[in-house]
């Protein structure tokens, strides 16, 4: 579930920069990029390198920290083999609600919930122009909306990737001037490093 990782990136990366401070940030990051040549937001779609970096500095009391940076990000509920993440968080709603704003980026959303698709039979099937259609579609998988899943080869024996949408339902509240929303993750998306490492806290 790569694409759930890259949703979470840039907030996990904001939440962890305000709990932890400059200068904490700054040694784990020094870390981060000695040991394994990545930057923090980097290492937060492979969570376990970030998850070994924070138990050299906190020890045992990486779990707590972990668990408190993706509370602040969202929630993941389980039940009967359905998956929901929960997100409170203002910059993550935002970034979904902005996709559904867009009459062409709900249609490629809702276009590839049922099956992935190759870029050329989204933008086809959509009836979307094609500039901004790849402009959309990348800004989607950018941040984390599409996720690749499978390819094809074409008659020139090029693979290409095929994509579809890390969520198959979505439900939006508004409380109080308070937005939260709940995507109903995929089942055959795979397995999200961050939730992985979470999971096991």
């Amino acid at each position: 579930m790569a694409g759930l990782d890259r949703l979470l990136a840039k907030s996990l990366d904001s939440t962890i920069r305000e709990n932890l401070g400059d200068r904490t940030v700054q040694k784990i990051e020094e870390r981060l990029f000695e040991k394994y040549g990545l930057s923090l937001t980097q290492s937060i779609e492979q969570f376990q390198k970030l998850d070994a970096v924070l138990r050299e500095f906190f020890g045992a009391g990486a779990d707590g920290l972990e668990q408190r940076f993706l509370k602040d990000v969202c929630e993941i509920k389980a039940s009967n083999n359905e998956v929901w993440a929960h997100i409170e968080n203002q910059d993550l709603t935002k970034i979904i609600l902005e996709s559904f704003g867009d009459d062409d980026k709900k249609k490629i959303l809702g276009t590839i919930n049922d099956e992935a698709m190759l870029i050329s039979q989204i933008i086809e099937t959509c009836n979307i122009p094609q500039t901004s259609g790849y402009r959309k579609i990348n800004a989607l998988i950018d941040g984390g909306l599409l996720i690749p899943a499978g390819y094809t080869i074409t008659s020139d024996g090029k693979r290409v990737t095929k994509y579809k949408s890390i969520f198959d339902n979505i439900k939006i509240d508004i409380v109080k001037n308070k937005i939260s929303v709940a995507l109903h993750l995929q089942k055959d998306l795979g397995t999200s490093s961050v939730l992985t490492v979470c999971a096991q806290l």
